[in-house]
């Protein structure tokens, strides 16, 4: 018998105790994968090559203020910006208030919004024609898939932040990287409809003309805004959106310290299980010595032992975090979220060297006190 088989053959001696430990560290890792992927989403992606060129100028106190339109053409002036398109957040209501049917809507200028946003993607006769339909709106290929629209389609959006209903026709449908989930449709159709939005703008989506001049620009945006009464705060796409996660909470510290909890845990359940396994193999840890194993070896057969059963849990809270994000993203509620949030093959590395380090862990202990077993005592040893 080999050394491998050994080792699998006494990891599964106990089956139901192994797979009952397999499972609770298997349950426990899915959802550290789930923290990972939400970390890294929220944290580390940097987004696509053209957001890192990309600034959003907002009011500074709050997105609830709008900001002047004058500024566009003030913010255009400025060296190193190539180009500004003014949105606004219309946030109506599409049939009901279902999750399922709630989507981003910006009103935004048709002419200028793809040189901003250069990785989204639409048919030159679909951006004309939207071009000279005040009334028309463009939408999202996979939102335009949820909801079996086709280019021609009327779309009713019911107003619950300004007093005005839209009604809207499809008149081109892009492709973007990520799925946004959004509806753009002309800012001036909605200033024509509720008339005290004429003259403002939401925020501002800018275009430097490098990486470099962003951090630049954004300061000498803020700066020739100060002393107004409609002062900016301008940063980067991605700043922008840590500053939305950021109104949750501290987010940072609720997903490390489950983290730190489901590790712990997780620990817990893996060193009294092999305690419990080690304590019962006494007279056959001394069997082996007198066989000839060292103190080595049988202190690295209970820790292969105890990794083994550690990272096949882990694989496996790895791959149903993996399938439960995706079934979260195809679900209606889940969408706009998670759509673009995957679970990348080196986070599940990360889930399963952090079981097996668990393993490592719970069971060096316990392994290191059978490796050092009298012979004599253990072969007398009754239990």
């Amino acid at each position: 018998m080999t050394l491998t088989r050994f080792v699998r053959k006494n990891a599964f001696r106990n089956k139901r105790r192994t797979l009952l430990t397999i499972g609770s560290i298997g349950f426990s890792l899915l959802l550290l994968t789930l923290m990972m992927t939400i970390w890294r989403a929220f944290y580390l992606d940097q987004g696509s090559a053209e957001s890192a060129q990309r600034l959003i100028v907002r009011h500074k106190v709050s997105l609830v203020f709008s900001l002047p339109s004058f500024y566009r053409e003030k913010i255009r002036a400025l060296p190193g910006v190539k180009n500004v398109v003014p949105q606004q957040w219309f946030g109506g209501r599409y049939k009901d208030d279902k999750p399922e049917n709630f989507f981003a809507q910006f009103g935004a200028d048709p002419n200028e919004l793809f040189e901003v946003y250069k990785e989204f993607h639409i048919p030159q006769d679909q951006l004309d024609a939207w071009q000279k339909d005040r009334a028309g709106c463009i939408v999202d290929a996979e939102l335009a898939k949820k909801h079996g629209w086709k280019i021609g389609d009327k779309v009713f959006l019911i107003g619950t932040i300004f007093p005005v209903n839209l009604e809207l026709t499809i008149r081109g449908i892009f492709s973007a990287p990520a799925n946004t989930q959004t509806l753009y449709f002309n800012k001036i159709y909605l200033e024509e409809a509720y008339t005290d939005t004429k003259g403002r703008a939401g925020f501002y989506g800018v275009l430097a003309d490098s990486p470099q001049s962003v951090t630049r620009v954004a300061k000498e945006i803020d700066d020739m805004t100060r002393n107004s009464d409609r002062p900016t705060k301008t940063e980067s796409e991605k700043a922008f959106q840590l500053g939305w996660i950021a109104t949750l909470g501290n987010v940072k510290a609720f997903i490390l310290s489950i983290c730190l909890a489901v590790v712990f845990a997780t620990l817990l359940v893996s060193a009294n299980t092999m305690a419990m396994s080690i304590r019962e193999r006494t007279r056959e840890v001394a069997l082996l010595k007198t066989l000839g194993f060292t103190r080595g070896s049988v202190l690295g057969l209970f820790i292969s032992e105890a990794v083994t059963v550690a990272a096949i849990g882990g694989l496996l809270g790895a791959l149903g975090a993996s399938a439960l994000v995706w079934i979260m993203a195809q679900s209606p509620q889940g969408g706009l979220f998670l759509s673009n949030m995957k679970i990348t093959p080196p986070t599940m590395l990360v889930a399963v060297a952090v079981a097996g380090m668990v393993g490592l862990l719970s069971a060096f202990i316990p392994a290191f006190h059978a490796s050092r077993l009298n012979i004599v005592e253990g072969l007398r040893h009754i239990g």
